[in-house]
């Protein structure tokens, strides 16, 4: 490498970077900014030229292990993008969201120049650790680009060029980064148009494949500015659910929809987004050509060209369950109502019961992280053993330590007489819950760290360790992996308690809130009942404090209806109705009647049948026909 050339560069990088000022041959913005970033935000130095980092294959396959079966999907992908660019010295990368390269394909007799450059399975390429560089500034902008050459803040990487595309998941997450890097190529950045287009295209193919996976059991909306294109190659994806509600969607239909309607849009009704019934779906599976397949966006006005994709029939002899159900332990499976997400998080969850591997649960605040835990205690062979918790941020700092491990009699001032045992000792056999594990101090996540990786403790005034056996599930709602880089939180230890990490989705983006309402009433007795005007008003809120301001909504309203009353708009919390639109759109039917409805239209009102289906008893679907109002539109009851 020119070392003259790498002056200039650390030099440029210095001037427009550090001191503000102007450079001959300036990068474009987007360059220019993440050069600012990885100066005053990483606090990284141009005049340090940093060799790539490929971490350990352990490492690595934790980092895989997290993507789960996206990477299987993926693969394919990443094969056939390289069929297209191998001829052109180009090799494939796919990171996960943190930069850290899960899958690779190039060519073997280069293997050793990229793996010294980087370009290798394992190789980090995070802005805060390497600079401006394309999977690093895609993940930081979201955005798809080219980081050509002199681009790159590190001088070391000046002769490489990367082409990097965001990959979203079926909610509009990033979840990877699809890249496509060269040790070396022509000088101008042009040259990898073609390369960027290319990116671009796999990057949305992947997205979509994985979408399909994801709502394989659902409604898929497949939606497009042109009919000829609709159903092969679809711009915007969205699920949705037997009653209606759209419980996924890729980013570009996030984008639009979250555009028309000022925010989420994850459990509103398909009415409400779209000039169209979801009732009427069934005309827009089949091919229709032109003005037939077309549909308004409702506030906007847009035209799309829809097709539709049913969910595939339920086997008539069989209940109307999950298929995952049958599999599933108990336990994990009364946690979900029917929410996709969450669902896939539990049938991962449902295989790491009995395993060694550690879990960390993330989620907001109130997302149900400690009900999770309990369950996967409930589900495994240590369900007859204690379950401790332990709430890291409730315990004072100065007595952690003895709370944690126990001590013996007299080992500090005010230490119990005859000595304590600890939480950790406590737990032995079962398992441990450690909530808000990223308030643990620093010095004890050392003795953390030891007990998870010796299976031993050591009690404060002790000399002797002593056995512990026991399952670490461990929960946040802080990104740990923040925490690491800002040196708040002990790297050895977050990889040692993220051997699985499952993340809980908020109480907004869950589709079951309709069940989860049923459940909560049901609890007391009798049960009151909820008006059409409170179950919208429900449906609307944001609910900032997940599950557990849920709870808490539905105890006061049910207080305030009295036993067996009726919970309307005047029985909920001053806090809903504050936190409510000025004008909120006309109420709804629950997403549990929209199913009923359905099952009763396809089984031509027959009540017995749909009672066979659902696995309940015909004088329960009597029951909640009559409460939803369900028959009339037929003049009579159904038989």
């Amino acid at each position: 490498m020119d070392r003259s050339a790498q002056r200039e560069h650390i030099h440029a990088v210095m001037r427009l970077a550090g001191d503000g000022l102007p450079v001959v041959d300036a990068p474009d913005p987007l360059i220019a900014e993440s050069w600012t970033r990885c100066v005053h935000q990483h606090g990284l130095d141009p005049t340090r030229m940093q060799p790539a980092v490929i971490l350990p294959h352990a490492r690595v396959r934790e980092h895989r292990e997290r993507l789960d079966d996206f990477l299987g999907i993926a693969r394919h992908g990443l094969e056939a993008l390289y069929r297209q660019v191998a001829g052109m010295g180009y090799c494939v990368l796919l990171t996960d969201a943190r930069g850290v390269t899960v899958d690779f394909i190039g060519d073997l007799q280069l293997d050793t120049a990229l793996r010294r450059a980087g370009l290798y399975l394992g190789s980090d390429w995070s802005e805060h650790h390497a600079g401006t560089c394309g999977v690093g500034t895609a993940i930081a902008t979201g955005q798809a680009l080219t980081v050509h050459q002199g681009d790159h803040f590190d001088a070391t990487h000046i002769p490489l060029t990367c082409t990097a595309a965001p990959v979203f998941d079926a909610l509009g997450r990033l979840t990877a980064i699809l890249d496509i890097s060269a040790l070396s190529s022509p000088q101008a950045k042009r040259s990898q148009h073609l390369a960027l287009q290319l990116v671009k295209v796999y990057a949305t193919r992947i997205e979509q494949a994985h979408f399909l996976r994801c709502y394989r059991r659902d409604w898929v909306l497949k939606l497009h500015t042109s009919p000829e294109f609709v159903e092969i190659s679809p711009d915007f994806l969205v699920a949705l659910d037997a009653g209606g509600r759209i419980v996924g969607h890729n980013r570009a239909a996030q984008c639009l929809l979250e555009a028309e309607h000022g925010g989420t849009v994850l459990g509103l009704p398909f009415e409400q987004c779209f000039d169209a019934r979801f009732d009427d779906l069934g005309r827009h599976v089949r091919a229709a050509p032109g003005s037939g397949r077309a549909v308004t966006l409702r506030r906007s006005g847009r035209v799309l060209f829809l097709h539709a994709v049913p969910p595939p029939a339920p086997a008539m002899s069989a209940p109307s369950v999950r298929a995952a159900d049958a599999t599933l332990p108990a336990p994990l499976k009364a946690l979900s109502g029917g929410d996709p997400a969450l669902d896939r998080v539990i049938e991962r969850a449902a295989r790491l019961v009995d395993t060694p591997v550690s879990v960390l649960l993330s989620g907001e605040t109130g997302s149900g992280k400690e009900f999770f835990a309990k369950a996967l205690h409930a589900a495994s062979r240590r369900r007859d053993k204690p379950f401790v918790a332990v709430n890291c941020a409730a315990i004072p700092e100065p007595l952690i330590e003895s709370e944690l491990f126990g001590h013996l009699p007299g080992s500090f001032s005010g230490a119990a007489p005859r000595g304590k045992r600890g939480l950790i000792q406590e737990a032995d056999g079962g398992t441990l819950f450690l909530d808000e594990i990223g308030d643990m101090p620093l010095a004890l996540q050392a003795r953390l760290l030891r007990v998870l990786a010796e299976r031993e403790l050591l009690p404060v005034g002790a000399t002797r360790a002593q056995p512990v056996d026991l399952r670490v599930v461990a929960a946040t709602h802080a990104d740990l992996a923040q925490l690491v880089r800002a040196g708040r939180f002990r790297a050895d230890l977050y990889y040692r308690l993220a051997g699985a990490q499952l993340v809980l989705p908020p109480l907004r983006e869950r589709a079951d809130l309709g069940w989860l309402v049923e459940r909560m009433l049901a609890g007391h007795a009798p049960p009151p009942r909820l008006s059409p005007e409170a179950a919208a008003m429900l449906r609307r809120h944001p609910w900032p404090g997940n599950l557990r301001e849920l709870r808490n909504a539905i105890d006061y309203a049910a207080a305030m209806a009295g036993p067996g009353g009726t919970i309307g708009l005047a029985e909920l919390p001053d806090s809903l109705l504050a936190a409510a639109p000025d004008a909120p759109p006309g109420p709804t039917p629950p997403p549990e009647a929209q199913l009923l409805l359905q099952y009763l239209r396809a089984a031509g009102w027959n009540v017995t049948q749909v009672a066979h289906q659902l696995g309940i008893s015909r004088m329960t679907v009597y029951r909640r026909m009559r409460r939803w109002g369900i028959g009339h539109e037929r003049g009579g009851s159904a038989d």
